[in-house]
């Protein structure tokens, strides 16, 4: 079959590194040499696995996905579509999940043909197994208790599993960090405050966004010495009965 598009950058390869320590290297499979390289096309809806020392494929996710299932999603479950995904890569040892997929899947618009979005848009972090390929974790915005909508950025963004077990997930589109629990609990939350010009607005009109590619956590210890550093625990105000006080 020969599908045709008339986007130059037509596999717009976003991501590329080797997979680093696993155990199921360490178990026989092949395929998950430390030093094959994971791929993300973001516009193929595809994550590849390159042998290196041949260039073959040897696991391979999307583009074509199965059928959604019917009615609300169980865990684990079958990968039913990913969309526009950022920054594939095998969970590190030590951490919670050590050695399965962690992908932004923005549900942006991509693929061939177009994947097929939702009314209400909505991005995920998924964790797959990546042997039995299945979502054995995921985050949407209904996992906080809001809409879907409330978590989405259709492009750029990724997310990181962290040593407290929690995940680091960057919203890159509105230039928002956030970490939760695997509950989905919202516990830390920041929003960059600075913004430059980007070519996002109607054909190419220069705009004021605050959007960030990629966010890295890093421990306390690999700050400067002397730097200021601590957390500071926010009580959330309550939407309700909140006002913000004006001058008289």
């Amino acid at each position: 079959m020969v599908r045709q598009s008339n986007i130059p950058d037509y596999l717009h390869v976003n991501s590329m590194k080797p997979l680093g320590r696993n155990h199921w290297f360490r178990d026989g499979d092949a395929r998950f040499d430390p030093d094959n390289i994971v791929i993300s096309s973001r516009e193929a809806n595809l994550t590849i696995i390159i042998e290196k020392t041949t260039g073959h494929v040897v696991w391979r996710l999307g583009p074509t996905y199965p059928p959604t299932p019917k009615g609300p999603r169980r865990l684990p479950s079958i990968i039913d579509q990913v969309s526009g995904q950022h920054d594939p890569h095998l969970i590190p040892e030590g951490l919670a999940g050590a050695g399965n997929l962690l992908m932004f899947d923005n549900q942006g618009e991509a693929g061939f043909p177009s994947a097929r979005l939702k009314v209400f848009p909505g991005s995920h972090a998924l964790e797959i197994d990546p042997v039995k390929q299945q979502i054995v974790w995921e985050y949407t915005g209904s996992d906080s208790d809001a809409p879907e909508w409330t978590f989405y950025s259709s492009f750029i963004s990724d997310a990181r599993r962290l040593p407290n077990g929690n995940t680091f997930i960057n919203e890159g589109m509105n230039g928002r960090f956030f970490q939760i629990t695997p509950a989905g609990e919202i516990i830390w939350e920041y929003v960059s405050p600075y913004f430059g010009p980007q070519p996002f607005g109607p054909a190419g009109k220069k705009v004021q966004s605050n959007v960030v590619y990629r966010a890295q956590p890093v421990p306390y210890d690999w700050t400067p010495p002397g730097t200021r550093r601590g957390e500071r625990a926010v009580v959330p105000p309550d939407p309700a009965t909140f006002r913000v006080p004006t001058e008289r």
